[in-house]
């Protein structure tokens, strides 16, 4: 084993994710740290094309490979990475494709996985892993020293970024896929997104999260208007969901996304274990709830005690006057 880093480098629409730049800042901070190179692996229509720019963030060498046919696929191209570079860790963005592929990899690679991640640095000769356990109300401290790779998904926000002084070599090298008949049992046959033009929840500088207490779809607007106004991403809490005022692909929370924004505005989310547990590492939190023993404002930076239809959309004015 190594004691290169390898970041699993992620596409959307053909382009790299935000999550990629992340993942080679930290991967660069440990290979220094552990005397070795950062290396990207990516996978997906486009690969090769994203080789610059991972370049660009540090990355010496990447292997590209061409879409898989399913997570079991990418498993087996992705573990062909890890037995060619032999690295210490292998690094993911928290997604819904390392979950379906980051476990499988560590089995495969005779390592261990560290999911959620907040914090990773070299100690003693090993690497040192911090995580939310018990739904967030506890942060663990683990140490992994072999003998298999550690592969760890980190949750976005949590790392700082930072483009190296110079670029990576960027050596292109081809990343074979191919799926055995055992790999096939699912296909996707179709991806149906939704058009926005707010950022991804998950990677987005600033989330606002509306609660069951809009009342309805239709009241969801006051949250969408602040969330444009502060050029946001838009969330709800579990319980706005289930009443059917959100979809679910904006559920902040234990069953539904974890996000870690730089500011997480709360609106009529009363703070239940569920919801905080998706949102408790952002790193300053807003609260606007008329109840003022609401639960929220206890881990809230800021308070706004009052009715969130006559703040939100003052706020939102506000904001709009200070972005000119």
């Amino acid at each position: 084993m190594s004691n290169d880093i390898l970041v699993v480098a992620e596409l959307k629409d053909g382009q790299l994710k935000k999550s990629a730049h992340e993942l080679l800042s930290v991967a660069r901070k440990l290979a220094g740290e552990l005397g070795g190179k950062a290396h990207a692996a990516v996978l997906g229509a486009g690969a090769s094309g994203a080789a610059g720019e991972l370049a660009e963030w540090g990355a010496e060498s990447v292997l590209a490979g061409e879409a898989p046919a399913g997570a079991l696929a990418a498993v087996r191209a992705l573990a062909g990475a890890v037995a060619s570079k032999q690295p210490r860790a292998v690094l993911f963005g928290v997604s819904a494709f390392s979950r379906d592929v980051a476990a499988r990899l560590a089995a495969r690679a005779g390592g261990a996985l560290a999911s959620d991640a907040i914090g990773l640095k070299a100690e003693g000769g090993g690497l040192q892993v911090v995580r939310p356990v018990c739904a967030g109300r506890a942060i663990l401290t683990a140490n992994h020293a072999g003998p298999g790779p550690l592969v760890a998904t980190l949750r976005a926000n949590s790392f700082e970024i930072a483009k190296p002084a110079a670029p990576g070599a960027g050596t292109v090298e081809a990343l074979e896929v191919t799926a055995a008949e055992a790999d096939l049992r699912v296909s996707v046959k179709e991806f149906v997104a939704t058009k926005s033009e707010r950022p991804e929840l998950t990677e987005a500088s600033i989330v606002v999260s509306g609660g069951r207490s809009l009342g309805s779809a239709e009241h969801f607007k006051v949250i969408y208007a602040l969330a444009d106004a502060m050029g946001a991403a838009a969330g709800a809490s579990r319980a706005a969901v289930d009443a059917g005022y959100a979809p679910h692909a904006m559920q902040v929370g234990q069953t539904g996304k974890t996000v870690s924004p730089a500011l997480y505005v709360a609106c009529g989310i009363s703070g239940a274990i569920q919801h905080l547990a998706g949102m408790r590492t952002s790193k300053y939190i807003v609260a606007i709830n008329k109840d003022p023993n609401a639960t929220i404002f206890k881990l809230a930076d800021f308070g706004i005690v009052g009715d969130l239809f006559e703040v939100c959309p003052a706020l939102a004015a506000e904001v709009k006057k200070l972005r000119g």
